[in-house]
């Protein structure tokens, strides 16, 4: 194993090695029963009071395959909700029956966008301590990293789908960790071996489920956030320089999609590769937790 993939490994050991966190709180967010998201929520203060802290909605990753679900950031989530965020931690519709497919089209997309619209309104519902769900941030790694550019752009989707919104969410910010950002990049390197082409139904079988070419590039123009932009809400890509899984290129090409629409998006390049942002025990880590913690326009404890 050469030395870039053998630190990969490393990193990757790394995070699912960790031993889950158990959430406050679970709660569904739709029928189905992925539609459930795992609320981690902010100590007290000194006084033992609750402080209104911001929503951040995390999206894992796992290239939209079934095997790979929100248990593996956990660690990740409590870390984050230790300095001052409240968390939920958002499961979504993956790959089906077959563990090596990515995603489900739509309904991967539709789970995304119930989650961000509806999440907020449930943490307000159960009056979960220290969740101020009118100051939400979005971040996620990955395939979660998708996610939430996307979601942020679904006012720059054609009115007719089904996912538009008339005007921008009202975010805070976006903070995508290692994201799959530019499908047509990553299609192009392959990455996640093929996976963006699976999320896009390509292959699903014979009848109105197995999208054919024009299909496909249809789709694409849905579920690229580099075709959507600008969106005018704050940006963030925090990627690591030697990523293998999700190379660099994918985020550079969506910042020069982002610079070319006339926004601005912050690119930070962390050390190490793919998974080092959502491990608490590296410093890229606590490089997000402070970036989310700018978004929000709040002071991540230390």
């Amino acid at each position: 194993m050469g030395g870039a993939a053998a630190g990969a490994a490393a990193e990757e050991t790394s995070v699912f090695g960790l031993a889950p966190v158990e959430p406050a709180r679970t709660a569904a967010y739709g029928e189905h029963p992925d539609q459930v998201v795992d609320f981690y929520l902010p100590p007290p203060g000194t006084d033992g009071a609750a402080r209104p802290a911001p929503l951040v909605l995390l999206f894992h990753g796992g290239a939209w395959r079934a095997p790979y679900d929100r248990r593996h950031v956990s660690p990740f989530a409590a870390f984050l909700a230790g300095r001052g965020l409240a968390v939920a931690s958002v499961e979504y519709r993956r790959g089906g029956t077959d563990p090596a497919r990515a995603g489900r089209w739509p309904e991967t997309f539709d789970d995304i966008a119930a989650a961000v619209d509806t999440v907020p309104g449930l943490a307000r519902d159960l009056g979960l301590p220290g969740a101020d769900p009118d100051r939400v941030v979005l971040t996620g790694h990955s395939a979660g990293g998708h996610a939430v550019l996307w979601a942020a752009a679904r006012h720059r989707l054609p009115s007719g789908t089904p996912w538009h919104l008339p005007s921008p969410s009202p975010l805070r910010g976006v903070a995508a960790l290692a994201p799959i950002a530019d499908l047509a990049t990553a299609r192009a390197l392959d990455v996640c071996s093929g996976a963006v082409d699976e999320l896009l139904g390509e292959g699903e079988g014979a009848g109105d489920a197995d999208a054919d070419g024009d299909e496909l590039a249809a789709r694409l123009g849905l579920a690229d956030p580099a075709a959507l932009l600008p969106t005018a809400i704050p940006t963030t890509i925090v990627q690591g320089g030697t990523d293998i899984d999700v190379p660099p290129a994918v985020a550079d090409a969506f910042a020069e999609a982002a610079a070319r629409a006339g926004q601005d998006v912050r690119l930070i390049r962390s050390d190490g590769g793919h998974f080092p942002p959502i491990d608490p025990t590296t410093p890229a880590a606590h490089t997000v937790a402070e970036e989310i913690a700018r978004l929000a326009g709040a002071d991540a404890a230390a």
